[in-house]
């Protein structure tokens, strides 16, 4: 049974394994990010995510409640473009709050948003989610993210895993991806051969139990864009990724995906 409805309107918050400060983070809200209180133990809140219906728990002292009527009407495409961060102010104190590429503007309006019945303005680029720019802009939104440090659960540019990397990119498209490389893997439509690849395309990995361990967004039939140490191109083919920096295959090729 739904024990209520809220929203992240922090910069993002850590979603965790277990209700502790303690567990391990398993993902990351970022601002504007909707979900249902699926759960309430003392200062913790189990939760599920409007966005890619991902479980896990949040802190309630770093969300805000909303009412279901309102998390019902919330449908934006409105998402923050390709700069580290973007400057929000909130019209009725001038506070000011930094925001994440790939945060969601709710009910967003010509450099005006609404969260959680509060106004803000925006300073920065704003995408509008089109998929029809996908093929155009796969690559250089990729790009973006060269060098971020790989975290486990991160989804900013301060700090991505392998498969929050491939969902915050592809937010930018209007693409929505589930959170984990395991279940990105089941959505899409299969790639024959590498040789058939091409930018956008997403590149699955297994280990020894045959399990799904990594994704990687194809940059053409043979380099990849990939988290792994840090969000980095290398070599790839039918064998798997060649890694430059330990000069050793590091990931064993599974299946190659596409989604639009």
């Amino acid at each position: 049974m739904d024990q209520g409805f809220g929203i992240c309107t922090l910069s993002l918050a850590p979603v965790r394994a277990e209700a502790s400060d303690r567990s391990e983070m398993i993902s990351q809200l970022l601002f504007g990010d909707y979900f249902q209180i699926l759960e309430r133990s003392d200062s913790w809140l189990r939760i599920c995510a409007q966005y890619d219906e991902y479980e896990g728990w949040v802190d309630f002292k770093q969300i805000v409640e909303i009412e279901e009527d309102l998390y019902n009407k919330v449908k934006s495409d409105a998402v923050l473009g390709l700069q580290l961060t973007h400057e929000a102010t909130q019209l009725c104190n001038n506070e000011i709050i930094h925001l994440l590429s790939g945060s969601t503007l709710p009910f967003y309006n010509d450099g005006i948003f609404h969260l959680n019945h509060k106004e803000y303005t925006i300073n920065g680029s704003v995408s509008s989610g089109n998929p029809k720019n996908f093929a155009s802009g796969i690559e250089s939104v990729a790009r973006f993210y060269l060098n971020a440090p790989y975290l486990w659960g991160g989804r900013s540019p301060f700090g991505i895993d392998c498969s929050g990397y491939t969902q915050i990119v592809f937010k930018q498209f209007g693409i929505c991806l589930k959170r984990d490389a395991r279940q990105q893997a089941l959505q899409g439509n299969m790639v024959g051969f590498l040789q058939e690849a091409r930018a956008g395309d997403l590149a699955f990995f297994d280990n020894e139990e045959g399990r799904i361990t990594h994704v990687g967004i194809m940059l053409n039939d043979h380099e990849i864009i990939h988290a792994s140490g840090r969000v980095k191109i290398d070599k790839i083919d039918n064998q798997g990724i060649f890694s430059a920096d330990l000069g050793r295959y590091s990931h064993r090729l599974r299946i190659i995906k596409r989604y639009i």
